[in-house]
């Protein structure tokens, strides 16, 4: 399959990537999850663009391909709190002791 850097370049919603690469996705998937799954997405391409900086754009394009795939599949099976993606979700409320924290003797 051939794909343009150029029209890649210009898409903005989840939905227009999965187009794009004539991916399948279920829309209430990509719903619910959409931020988490376009952040998973542009921290695979920005991995792609840092170690394969003599690939051809054909097969940077292959490779983000796979990785939307692989960013779609991951909440599938997994919840936006467990893969911890944002900053809100990695800070810990300086006013709430956690339960995990409580020792019990």
């Amino acid at each position: 399959m051939t794909w343009d850097i150029e029209q890649f370049n210009k898409l903005v919603n989840a939905e227009e990537y999965f187009d794009f690469f004539q991916l399948p996705y279920e829309p209430k998937v990509v719903q619910v999850n959409r931020l988490h799954i376009l952040k998973q997405f542009s921290q695979s391409i920005q991995e792609i663009d840092a170690n394969n900086s003599q690939a051809s754009q054909a097969e940077k394009l292959d490779l983000y391909c796979t990785a939307l795939k692989q960013a779609y599949e991951i909440f599938l099976s997994s919840t936006p709190l467990e893969q911890k993606l944002f900053k809100v979700f990695k800070q810990k409320p300086k006013n709430i002791v956690m339960l995990t924290e409580i020792a019990t003797s």
